[in-house]
């Protein structure tokens, strides 16, 4: 028996598998057409922090392409995107709803809002996308839309309505620090907009054109291993980690680990306080000048606290400062503020930054004359805003811009770029979130603004992940999820001069993608 023409034949087979399920994808109709679509956004977010399994974009945007090629209007590929996305928030962003848990006995009616109500608003977003790429006429041309139209509606989400740029497409680069290195260049869009483009050519392997099989998946390679070999040989020309150091920033991060529960009871202010100095003064080089702690980890306005002061000032190395988060107000009319607040050896304050950017029904609660809910954090009165980024100057240390929480998601908003700092501060409290992935996801994000800037993060968790990461995103240390503990570090020198996009922010991803939507208008044009 002649058996030669079998691996033709299985070669025959492979090349038609493509076609045979984009042709089965696109074919679903109702419970099954919205699960599986659902399903896909689920599965396409195990390429995020903490998993960061990238290959799965490579399986889900394709299927998405095709899902879109079988719709019959503009509004089913709405509705398709619609479910890819409430799959990708539900799934990516299920640890919202434990914040309303801790005070479970007045919030925990707001969990189905969050961890389905959210999902479902942010999924328009990618509902718009798919409506956009419906546009293509074929599986190429529908994947060429989809990248730009995904990109762009992500950059909206990103900014109005104050903005939530969390979970993005490009974070899914996060697992490889030399992808990473991209966004110095493009920034965080600019990941995106290349890892949707990269994942979703392959959608084209389902057509029948030769060569249109060979040039977009070639095109999906060269678009992975591009930025990748870029970032390895920036990356390669980097100091080694731990080695650039700037003499005077030698500091020690306090992580408390004190539950959220426990943090604001009154019974508990001086106990928690007393904590946070045993772990400032114990078992402390003398190298180390500076003492950091979490957002809020001083519970009480320390400027009104002349006790607490002196108490603070006894765990400070001489000539050095103690950063912390805490409350700070001002009376008639009375305005609080969630502030980063500086201490000298003197216990005077020498110096505060006010949050500029506030949570929506965390710190303050918008249309308060319209809707009966009060804001999730502590206290009555709602949170009033900082002026934004601004660089502060304190006394032995380098010129460094404060981030409160989330603050330090904002691509393009942690520096003021008119006086730029040499490093970023953010003071953070994922005490709200558990042991679950979303103080993973902050602490992954968060780093990619030490990429774009070219400056070192230094960040301060009440429970975790404290760490420090240098101008290129590699970890110098870190003290773990829900540990108690102290890490000690000498901090990181920022890349000399400001990175493409610490120049020009956003201006140089909405050039590439104006000119990439130019060429597919001009393209459907044709």
């Amino acid at each position: 028996m002649n058996d030669a023409p079998a691996p033709a034949a299985r070669a025959w087979t492979l090349a038609l598998l493509p076609d045979r399920l984009a042709a089965r994808l696109a074919a679903l109709t109702g419970w099954r057409c919205r699960a599986t679509a659902f399903f896909l956004g689920a599965t396409a977010t195990l390429a995020l922090p903490p998993v960061s399994f990238l290959p799965v974009y490579y399986l889900a945007f394709p299927a998405l392409v095709w899902m879109i090629g079988g719709a019959r209007s503009r509004r089913d590929a709405f509705w398709l995107g619609w479910w890819f996305g409430f799959g990708w928030f539900a799934a990516s962003l299920y640890w919202i709803g434990n914040a309303l848990l801790v005070f479970s006995d007045r919030t925990a009616w707001m969990v189905p809002f969050a961890v389905l109500g959210l999902p479902a608003f942010l999924a328009v977003f990618t509902g718009a996308a798919g409506a956009v790429a419906s546009a293509g006429r074929t599986h190429l041309e529908r994947a060429l839309w989809l990248a730009a139209a995904w990109t762009a509606a992500e950059w909206l989400r990103g900014h109005i309505l104050t903005g939530f740029p969390w979970n993005l497409a490009g974070h899914g680069w996060l697992g490889s620090a030399a992808l990473m290195q991209s966004a110095a260049f493009a920034g965080v869009y600019g990941m995106s907009f290349a890892a949707v483009l990269s994942a979703a050519l392959p959608a084209a392997l389902a057509q029948q054109d030769r060569k249109t099989r060979f040039g977009a998946g070639l095109a999906a390679l060269l678009i992975l291993a591009l930025p990748w070999a870029g970032g390895a040989v920036r990356l390669g020309g980097a100091p080694a980690v731990g080695e650039s150091v700037q003499p005077e920033g030698g500091m020690r991060i306090v992580q408390a680990a004190i539950p959220q529960r426990e943090k604001w009871k009154s019974d508990r202010r001086e106990k928690n306080l007393l904590l946070n100095l045993r772990l400032s003064v114990e078992n402390r080089p003398d190298w180390v000048k500076h003492v950091i702690w979490g957002e809020n980890a001083a519970t009480f306005f320390v400027e009104e606290q002349p006790a607490y002061r002196e108490a603070m000032a006894r765990a400070i190395p001489l000539g050095g400062l103690l950063i912390t988060g805490a409350p700070r107000r001002t009376a008639g009319p009375l305005r609080i503020w969630n502030s980063v607040v500086a201490l000298d050896v003197h216990g005077a304050v020498v110096g505060h930054y006010d949050k500029s950017h506030l949570v929506p029904f965390g710190e303050y609660a918008p249309f308060r004359d319209y809707l009966p809910i009060d804001k999730i954090a502590h206290g009555a009165v709602d949170y009033s805003a900082g002026d934004g980024p601004r660089t502060l100057q304190l006394d032995g240390l380098p010129a460094v811009s404060p981030l409160i929480c989330y603050e330090a998601i904002f691509p393009g908003a942690v520096v003021d770029r008119s006086r730029r700092p040499a490093w970023l501060l953010n003071l953070t409290n994922d005490a709200w979130y558990g042991v679950t992935a979303g103080p993973h996801q902050h602490l992954a994000i968060s780093s990619l603004r030490a990429v774009e800037e070219g400056l070192p993060l230094v960040r301060a968790a009440n429970t975790g992940i404290s760490a420090v990461v240098d101008a290129y995103g590699r970890e110098i240390g870190r003290i773990g999820l829900a540990q108690q503990g102290v890490l000690d570090f000498r901090l990181p020198k920022p890349i000399a001069e400001p990175t493409p996009y610490g120049r020009f922010g956003d201006w140089i991803f909405a050039i590439i993608l104006a000119v990439f939507s130019a060429g597919l208008v001009v393209l459907r044009m044709r």
